[in-house]
């Protein structure tokens, strides 16, 4: 976290790191300056560090909301998290390879020493425009990433600055920077008395027991009381009553119904008789009569 003075303390602090670590690989003079690249190409050697754009960090963009209650009492304080954009050039004497050999100590430096250093931070905070800053003592350190451009970016990159011809860069992106806010939240009031109270289900104030799905409720909770319902209490040595057998289904009137018609053809053979039988019948009973 750092005030609005970071993103100037980044720039000078990066542009510091390429100075102080250019020895013992570059044994020449080098000017590095954080400035946009040159309209007119120097002639002696020189790196320039181009702050081309400044982005909001997306994933740390929504981390401090919200800052403010409902009244509108700061409750925390803003943070604005950003990534910078950097392009890194380089010029020389091109009979001498000067600007690869300077990109060359640029690439190495920040694929050693991807942190920006808190002695590096702290050095760079002495110039004077940059005494207010409080870089040194943020918490989240920058670090460098080279960012991967072709050929159409670089070409709108460079289109963008009017007028000034292309040389040797590399493109570099720096995260994570903070700014904060201003305003300092109040402190809330500290805890004067400690109340801890335990309510069994039911009583006034408790919470209500969590229901199961689909309108059920947890097993030995009575509905609308809130309290478990009491075991049955049995004598020491009695064993456990047995749970009644389940009385077997009554049969269906489908099956019923057609077993009715069965039983009504078996009684009309019973009580149906052939004229055969009913004449020997006669004939007993004359035969009795006469005896």
């Amino acid at each position: 976290m750092s005030n609005a003075l970071a993103i100037a303390h980044v720039t000078q602090a990066l542009a510091l790191l390429i100075e102080t670590n250019l020895p013992p690989d570059i044994d020449i003079a080098v000017k590095v300056e954080p400035r946009k690249p040159p309209a007119d190409p120097p002639t002696e050697p020189t790196i320039t560090v181009f702050l081309y754009q400044v982005t909001p960090n997306t994933s740390q963009r929504n981390t401090d909301l919200p800052t403010r209650a409902a009244d509108g009492t700061l409750v925390r304080r803003a943070a604005a998290p950003l990534d910078l954009h950097y392009l890194i050039s380089a010029y020389g004497e091109e009979a001498e390879l000067v600007g690869q050999r300077l990109i060359g100590s640029v690439v190495r430096t920040l694929h050693e020493i991807p942190v920006l250093p808190k002695d590096i931070i702290e050095l760079a905070g002495e110039r004077a425009h940059l005494s207010g800053s409080d870089l040194a003592g943020a918490v989240q350190r920058v670090r460098f990433t080279p960012t991967v451009m072709d050929i159409d970016e670089t070409s709108k990159l460079w289109g963008m600055l009017h007028q000034t011809p292309y040389t040797l860069s590399v493109v570099y992106q720096a995260a994570l920077v903070f700014i904060d806010g201003r305003e300092v939240p109040v402190p809330g009031k500290p805890v004067e008395r400690p109340e801890v109270r335990v309510l069994p289900f039911g009583a006034p104030g408790a919470p209500v027991p969590p229901r199961l799905p689909h309108g059920g409720e947890q097993p030995g909770v009575r509905s609308g009381a809130g309290e478990p319902e009491p075991e049955p209490v049995r004598e020491a040595g009695t064993p456990p009553a047995k749970a009644a057998p389940a009385k077997a289904p009554a049969k269906a009137p489908e099956k019923a119904a057609a077993k009715a018609p069965a039983r009504a053809r078996r009684t009309a053979k019973k009580t149906a008789k052939s004229p055969a039988e009913e004449t020997r019948n006669t004939k007993s009973g004359g035969e009795d009569a006469e005896s």
